[in-house]
């Protein structure tokens, strides 16, 4: 009844005779919701004293640690023609098998003996890179040679400027003797002369005289001339010295030309044995390049080129595979505001998608279902999505992760905090500050040191 009026029927009815009446009339509901508030206000009010992990909840993927175990294609290195398949999708495939056989599409690589070919130009071009050597080697003798004879030659010639030079010498002194004959035979003469119109000396004896004269001049003449003569042929001796010296420079000067003529044409030799020996290794390789072969044992996830015949390109992608040994990692990005709050080692709870789980934002330790990881690695630049990205590895202290986990599923991801009072962490949000910027030491709160 609502009681709104004065007027009461209680003492008119009997309320032994109507047992529900009797049972509301006889019940005290004010007292039992006064209770009921103050047991809940206790209950609530111990509740804020509860024990609160402070937690970064965000989303992610599952991903590697390593590059290597990462999904990867396998490319074509050159252009051809698709001829034959050795895989299918599914199949499971070992570093080395190979996966596809492709043909030459290009002209200039259509010759089958392209390689026996170009061998043989090898060969060509390194038998002439030798008979180049040996050419230069044999100018260097003959340069050798030449030099050696110029020595001997020219000593020869300096022999034969030093006996010209004594000769002439030797052929001086003998014009002096001659002229100092003359001389004495001329004054004798002239004394003969003298003595003569006296008739001390004969007629014939006067002869004797004039002819010892004649021939003392002529004999001084012959001196002069054969000194002349000896002059002569230290001049010839002199001339002959240089141009034999001009004559062995030239020589050597023509050899050293032919040397310098030969180098060179051995260095474009050479040059051509190398520009054909990389243009041998490429064939070489491009041969091997014909079978695309699997870079590491994994399984072929998706054909991405398909059929026979047709063409490919360059580093066109042929088929992924996923690597069969694999460390994974949860990839998760926070906010920029978050990240002064993660440190390498720190605790994570995930929960992967497919598995079930209970989780209680508050108690993460507590939650069914989740799996335990540690902080990998930080970012220290942002990606493109304006966010920080962080990898998170399994914790080898808490339960291994399920084995039937593949790359690329989905995980939500708690990065535990410090654990707070309930009340605390009510105070933190309404006031908006961010996780952990207060720390509790025991007794009391204080700014966080981190």
């Amino acid at each position: 009844m609502l009681n709104i009026s004065h007027n009461t029927i209680t003492n008119d009815i009997d309320c032994e005779q109507y047992s529900s009446l009797n049972l509301v009339e006889g019940r005290s509901s004010s007292q039992t919701l006064i209770r009921t508030l103050i047991v809940i206000f206790f209950v609530l009010f111990l509740s804020l004293f509860l024990p609160w992990t402070q937690n970064i909840n965000t989303n992610g993927t599952l991903t590697t640690l390593k590059p290597n175990q990462r999904p990867q294609t396998a490319q074509s290195v050159i252009a051809g023609q698709i001829e034959y398949w050795y895989v299918q999708e599914g199949d499971f495939v070992n570093a080395g098998d190979t996966i596809l056989h492709i043909s030459e599409v290009k002209a200039e690589y259509f010759d089958p003996d392209l390689v026996g070919r170009t061998e043989q130009q090898l060969v060509a071009k390194r038998n002439t890179t030798l008979s180049y050597d040996g050419k230069v080697k044999a100018l260097e003798d003959q340069i050798g040679a030449l030099r050696e004879n110029r020595v001997l030659k020219l000593e020869q010639v300096e022999n034969k400027i030093i006996q010209s030079q004594l000769k002439v010498v030797t052929d001086s002194m003998e014009v002096e003797a001659a002229r100092l004959n003359y001389q004495i035979a001329d004054e004798q003469f002239k004394r003969m002369d003298e003595l003569i119109e006296y008739g001390l000396y004969s007629r014939t004896d006067y002869e004797k005289r004039e002819l010892a004269l004649q021939k003392a001049q002529a004999d001084q003449i012959a001196k002069e001339n054969k000194l002349l003569t000896s002059r002569n042929e230290l001049i010839n001796a002199e001339i002959e010295l240089n141009s034999t010296e001009a004559d062995f420079r030239d020589k050597i000067a023509k050899a050293q030309s032919d040397k310098f003529t030969a180098l060179s044409n051995l260095y474009n030799a050479e040059a051509s044995v190398a520009k054909l020996e990389n243009e041998f290794a490429n064939y070489s390789l491009r041969n091997e390049f014909y079978y695309i072969l699997a870079p590491q044992s994994g399984y072929v996830t998706e054909a991405i080129q398909s059929g026979i015949g047709e063409t490919i390109k360059e580093g066109e992608e042929v088929v992924s595979i996923m690597p069969a040994e694999y460390e994974l990692a949860v990839e998760m990005y926070v906010r920029p505001i978050d990240l002064p709050l993660l440190k390498k080692g720190q605790e994570v709870r995930i929960q992967f998608d497919g598995w079930p789980a209970i989780v209680f934002s508050g108690w993460p330790n507590n939650s069914f279902g989740t799996y335990g990881g540690k902080v990998f690695a930080i970012d220290n630049f942002i990606s493109p999505n304006g966010m920080y990205r962080v990898l998170v590895s399994s914790d080898p202290n808490d339960r291994p992760w399920p084995d039937a986990l593949r790359f690329g599923s989905g995980a939500f991801s708690m990065v535990l905090l410090n654990d707070v009072p309930i009340w605390y962490e009510l105070w933190r949000q309404i006031n908006g500050f961010p996780p952990d910027y207060y720390a509790f030491n025991g007794e009391g709160y204080l700014a966080d040191s981190k």
